[in-house]
Formats: C-alpha cells, sequence, structure tokens
C-alpha cells in the first residue's frame, strides 16, 4: 500500500482579498513546498466559514497571473470570475472553474451577487497547477465544469460516488482538459463506504478531507480539514468513511523543472519573472475593468 507521509491540520487562516478566508497548504510547512506536490504549486482551502449579507460582493480585485492554472472547486456558495482573455461565469456548489493563465491574464473573483446579499456558508478550494515550460506561454483559456457534466463513478452498496474532474478513474475519464497527467476528484462517501485508489507511485499524492473523517489504509484517521500527504513508494491506497465524509484526491505526475516563483507569475527563470513583470506593466496581459 501507499504509505502516509504526513496528515496535516489546517494551517491558521488569513484572508485573500475580503472574501477568501484560507488556510494556505501548499507553499507552506511541513515540507509542502512547490517541488513536494509538484504541479501542484499552491493549494488555499477556505473551510466552511459564513459570511453575512452585503451589498457590496467581497472578493479579491483585478490581479495578473501567467505560468500556470488556476483551479477554484465549489463546495458551497457562489464566485462570479471574470478575466481579460473574455473567460468567466458564475460556479456554485459542485462546480469547477480552471483558467490556464498560461502567457497572461488579468483575473478578478468576488462572491456572486445574489449569495452576497443573501449571506451564507462559503467553502472553496483553489489550486495552482503549475504547467510545463513549453505551454507556460501558449494562449489563455477557460473551461467552466458543471457539476452536471461530471463523470461520475458509483460505488457499491450505495456507498457513494467519485466525481472525476480531471484524469481517470474506474475507467471514467474526466471531463477537464489537462496539459500533463493530473488527476483530480471528488470523493463524496456514505458512512462505512470503503473505496481503492491506485496512481502511478511517482505521481505525487494527497487528500483533503472536506468533510467528515476517514480512515487510510485501514491504519489513520483524518478528520475535516486535514490533509494527507502520501509518500512515493507504492501505487493503491484505501479510505474508508467514519462518517458521511467528501474527500479531494490530487495525484499528478511531477513536471521536474525549475520554479522561479514571485506573487502571481510562476516561470521557470528569474529572467522569465522580470519579462513577466515588465509586460504586466506595460499593459501586455489586456485590460479589465474592477
Amino acid at each position: 500500500m501507499r504509505k502516509i507521509e504526513l496528515i496535516v491540520p489546517p494551517p491558521e487562516p488569513h484572508f485573500v482579498g475580503d472574501g477568501f478566508r484560507v488556510h494556505n497548504f501548499i507553499p507552506g510547512g511541513f515540507r509542502l513546498d512547490m517541488k513536494r506536490m509538484d504541479p501542484f504549486i499552491m493549494l488555499d482551502y477556505n473551510s466552511k466559514f459564513y459570511f453575512p449579507p452585503s451589498d457590496k460582493p467581497r472578493g479579491v480585485s483585478v490581479h495578473p497571473h501567467r505560468g500556470f492554472e488556476t483551479v477554484t472547486v465549489a463546495y458551497k456558495g457562489k464566485v462570479a470570475h471574470h478575466d481579460s482573455s473574455g473567460g468567466g461565469g458564475v460556479i456554485g456548489e459542485g462546480d469547477v472553474q480552471w483558467m490556464t493563465a498560461a502567457s497572461g491574464v488579468l483575473h478578478k473573483e468576488y462572491h456572486e451577487e445574489n449569495f452576497s446579499k443573501e449571506g451564507g456558508d462559503f467553502q472553496m478550494v483553489q489550486l495552482w497547477v503549475n504547467l510545463p515550460a513549453k505551454y507556460k506561454m501558449s494562449k489563455p483559456k477557460y473551461q467552466s465544469i458543471s457539476n452536471a457534466d461530471i463523470p461520475k463513478v458509483e460505488l457499491p452498496n450505495e456507498g457513494g460516488f467519485i466525481e472525476v474532474i480531471s484524469g481517470e478513474h474506474g475507467g471514467v475519464k474526466g471531463i477537464a482538459d489537462t496539459f500533463s497527467p493530473v488527476h483530480m476528484m471528488n470523493a463524496l462517501l456514505e458512512k462505512g463506504s470503503k473505496t481503492e485508489f491506485s496512481f502511478p507511485a511517482h505521481f505525487n499524492t494527497g487528500l483533503l478531507v472536506i468533510e467528515g473523517a476517514i480512515n487510510v489504509n485501514g491504519q489513520e484517521m483524518a478528520q475535516a480539514d486535514h490533509f494527507v500527504l502520501f509518500e512515493n513508494n507504492d501505487t493503491d491506497f484505501t479510505i474508508q468513511a467514519n462518517e458521511k465524509s467528501v474527500v479531494l484526491v490530487l495525484s499528478a505526475e511531477p513536471l521536474n523543472e525549475p520554479i522561479a516563483a514571485h506573487g502571481p507569475f510562476v516561470m521557470n527563470t528569474q529572467r522569465e519573472i522580470f519579462q513577466a513583470i515588465d509586460d504586466y506593466q506595460k499593459g501586455k496581459f489586456g485590460v479589465l475593468e474592477d
């Protein structure tokens, strides 16, 4: 079985803008730097948090990205997104927003207007998925993925199901297009349900427990809001739900390329970072009003 390297408790939360109260797992402590979960170079988790009603939507104002993809998985609440390449839309519970910044976009994210006015529980994951060097300066694109379109693998005995966002599970392929092998899926498990996953041993693999509590490999328990990091020693592992649970499953082939990062830019060299800053300052990322 694939062994657990460590189980990480949620770091102290901080706000990104005024609309996202996040625990930053990657890059963070506990050895979870950008290389350890490559190509998952950032993981911000907005654990369930109640936002009171507001006439002014909370969120993050216009900012740039280059060299990677942002993936937002919605569990509670709604987010409206717009970028300077023309991508945008609203994602709600169960939906996924997959934005390829690539050569550069301006981007903003806010609580959806009606959600903001009504208030409510808000729970999201945002991942940054690094792009291979040969695709970093490709054309930006946007994938808006509604939950109804995500392929699902039913588990035996009404034990729940697996939503395959990208990659493959049980012979079912995910809906998202990726630039390198990336498996991303939600396991929605009823109490007592047990299921097995298998990924190549060299793929960097982890779990984020969104709801409930699980037992991994019949040995260790992981509670809600904890991240499970696996060793790269083997292929298979099992999870069993101690109670009704939701688990984000991540496994991807590492790019094993140099990483140069500065704020919203992730490239391969410092020279490319300087170029990204210069291009942004010269308005080459397009125009987006706040």
